[in-house]
């Protein structure tokens, strides 16, 4: 008996031990970060944005974990060039369609499961469309890639989620931590801007943008960390950073909505605790922690790689009132916290005269009337902050007579016709009005100028100079403004390419810029713009050297060439001294104490993602859409156009994943141990049944040896 327990027991045993040999091998396949291709990958959520002579086509890649390698095959409408985009590998145009490869274990692997696109180069390009998308190859990634686990990040830590030191410390909204509140304000004195002392100060910086993509957060940092991003800005001396947004995002915010911020949570695992508007909150003191000051920029009133296509600050989905609305909440929420020292009101208003809507700027009531909601929207914000400067951009078109036309011709040849929110014209003659002084001192003109890589305007045809490009565009579309002291200009977008025309255009803006002490900000710092590039390189980590050192001339410096910044008391990043440093004793602080906006307020974001009369197609490839005197095309890519909610992808299938398939693995041996066990425990009880059956038999039924009536 006891032999027999002992082998039942044995069996028992074994049956576990290769249960468990079974649960741990199928774990360790799952927990390798192999994905098993069960399904096939697909391109999802398609956008294209063409404009003759380029386009661009993106979309979300999905079910592509578990293969090694990603191909997707695009087609336009006529013969590329050029190829080039985000997420891939590799870029090849043969004829009509572009081939884009990606590795798994390449430098694009992010691409997998995210946002990626693809940018040519064409002629009389209309069209765009993914002809397949196939996977192939196997791929194991290592097992401690998961995002809450990098050993490369700096913090390095095992759950930053549940790890509370991890989380930044900062207060929400954010308030002057490194600074000193309300002594940064600044004001204008004729085309100079100054400080609260009358020092006149010298705004150059650059712009980043993503908050108004879908990324909700700065773009380029699926593959860089946020802190050290902003302190090599700073360290390269860019004392101001224009932050493109939408009024959808502001508006979210307001209601308690926070949209996905997308960025690499291993890289930046000390933000994977915070909500998006935390994160913004968290930026803003990383820039006052390093000097750098804050423009707001509109940038388009919906929340979309290519709202800035829309031509003005309204559409179907965000109203007028909407986009005030958001504009007083975001004043309201830092009305004391200095280092947001601007507030740029729309992007690029534009539109040409048989567009529908498009911009003008005249004295009526018009709803496309930009110098109306202007002046509405700047009221607005001073009513809770006064001390906040109010940036106006221009519009693309003026009238030449504007007697005999004022803007109700369609023909575009009775218009002067520049970039989009490049024209300032209209300051001449309808100058935006706040009702006072004080107020009025508030105000800078914006306007935003490009190069020949961009679109190639009448004015660079022929050959073009230092000379006749500012008797041709500059001083009589916005120069002036400043020439005759009306008020300052802050060049807001300006940047391209390093390379023939483009080149030497980039070189004589930057020496009128010089000359003038023209307030600036480059575009751009990401290196995702399709047309211009940026400030990095791919990674979003290496500084081009070359564009930098043409910018680097016109950034503000003392004479021993120590970059300067905006705030009193905290220098500009590592190379740089304090305002105090540069011009003496701080002002004394100032703190608003207005209303503020109403959150009972009905502005609320409407369901429909349809924008009714969008923007003209076509154009340029970046946020630069721009305009055509010939066909009226114009479009952008990058600031618009750019990779929307690029984020990395991981190439396993998370820890909570694993952990929900070992702990099925176990329950099933635990399982498997109880059934071995219920039926030797049976076989046992069987086995003692028959023993004593037979002993039974063989005592009422015992004969001698041999005898018929022995059992059978």
């Amino acid at each position: 008996m006891k032999r027999f327990f002992r082998q039942s027991f044995s069996k028992a045993i074994s049956a576990v031990l290769i249960s468990f040999i079974l649960m741990i091998s199928v774990s360790q396949y799952f927990l390798s970060g192999t994905a098993l291709a069960a399904e096939n990958p697909t391109a999802e959520n398609v956008k294209t944005n063409i404009w003759g002579s380029g386009g661009q086509i993106s979309f979300d890649l999905k079910g592509c974990s578990g293969y090694l390698t990603i191909t997707v095959v695009v087609e336009f409408n006529a013969d590329v060039k050029s190829p080039s985009g985000w997420g891939f590998d590799s870029y090849t145009a043969n004829g009509k369609q572009v081939t884009a490869v990606v590795r798994a274990d390449g430098a694009n692997s992010w691409g997998f499961n995210s946002n990626v696109g693809i940018q040519v180069d064409g002629s009389g390009l209309s069209s765009a469309k993914v002809v397949s998308v196939t996977g192939s190859g196997t791929y194991t990634a290592p097992a401690n890639t998961n995002n809450n686990n990098n050993n490369n990040n700096q913090n390095n830590q095992n759950n930053q989620n549940n790890n509370s030191e991890a989380r930044p410390e900062f207060s929400s909204p954010a308030v002057s931590t490194y600074g000193t509140a309300g002594d940064d304000w600044l004001t204008t004195d004729g085309s100079k801007i100054v400080d609260m002392n009358g020092n006149q100060v010298w705004l150059t910086g650059l712009n980043w943008f993503g908050y108004n993509t879908g990324t909700n957060l700065f773009d380029g940092l699926w593959n860089a960390e946020l802190e050290s991003s902003i302190v090599s800005i700073a360290d390269h001396g860019f004392n101001l950073m224009r932050i493109p947004m939408s009024a959808e995002l502001l508006l979210d915010w307001k209601k308690g909505n926070y949209p996905t911020a997308n960025y690499n949570h291993a890289y930046n695992s000390n933000l994977n605790s915070l909500n998006s508007l935390e994160i913004f909150d968290y930026v803003l003191t990383l820039c006052e922690q390093n000097g750098i000051k804050v423009m707001i920029d509109i940038h388009s009133a919906n929340t979309d790689a290519s709202g800035h296509n829309h031509p003005v600050w309204y559409t179907d989905k965000i109203s007028e009132d909407q986009y005030i609305e958001a504009l007083k909440w975001i004043a309201d929420r830092y009305k004391n916290f200095d280092t947001i020292v601007a507030i740029d009101l729309k992007n690029e208003p534009h539109g040409k005269p048989n567009e529908t809507p498009h911009a003008i700027w005249n004295d009526s009531n018009d709803a496309n009337n930009w110098k109306r909601v202007a002046e509405r929207a700047g009221n607005a914000i001073l009513d809770i902050n006064p001390h906040m400067l109010i940036v106006v951009e221009g519009i693309q078109i003026y009238p030449i007579d504007p007697a005999s036309n004022n803007f109700s011709s369609t023909s575009e040849g009775d218009y002067y016709n520049t970039w989009w929110g490049g024209n300032l014209m209209a300051v001449k003659d309808y100058p935006i009005d706040f009702g006072d002084e004080a107020r009025n001192s508030q105000i800078v003109y914006s306007p935003h100028d490009y190069g020949p890589l961009v679109y190639q305007q009448p004015w660079f045809d022929g050959g073009f100079t230092y000379d006749s490009l500012y008797n041709d565009v500059w001083h009589d579309y916005w120069l002036y403004i400043a020439e005759e002291d009306i008020a300052p200009i802050l060049i807001g977008e300006w940047g391209g390419f390093m390379s023939g025309d483009n080149l030497k255009w980039m070189e004589y803006l930057r020496d009128l810029i010089g000359k003038e002490n023209l307030n600036h900000t480059f575009w751009c710092y990401n290196a995702n713009s399709g047309d211009t590039g940026g400030l990095v390189k791919d990674d979003f980590k290496t500084w081009d050297d070359e564009k930098y050192a043409l910018v680097e001339t016109v950034l503000w410096k003392n004479d021993a060439g120590k970059f300067i910044g905006l705030d009193h008391k905290v220098a500009l990043g590592a190379n740089g001294i304090s305002l105090s440093d540069h011009s003496g004793n701080a002002p004394e602080p100032v703190l608003n104490a207005g209303t503020g906006s109403d959150d009972s307020s009905s502005a609320t974001v409407s369901e429909t993602n349809t924008v009714s009369g969008g923007g003209t197609e076509g154009g340029s490839a970046s946020d630069v859409s721009q305009t055509d005197a010939a066909n009226a095309g114009t479009g952008t890519d990058a600031n618009g156009n750019t990779p929307a909610a690029a984020q990395p992808g991981t190439q396993n299938n998370g820890s909570s994943a694993n952990s929900g398939i070992l702990i099925t693995l176990l329950l099933l041996s635990v399982v498997m141990l109880i059934i071995v066990v219920i039926l030797n425990v049976n076989k046992y009880r069987i086995r003692q049944l028959d023993n004593e059956f037979e002993k039974r038999i063989n005592t009422e039924y015992k004969g001698p040896r041999g005898n018929d009536n022995s059992p059978k």
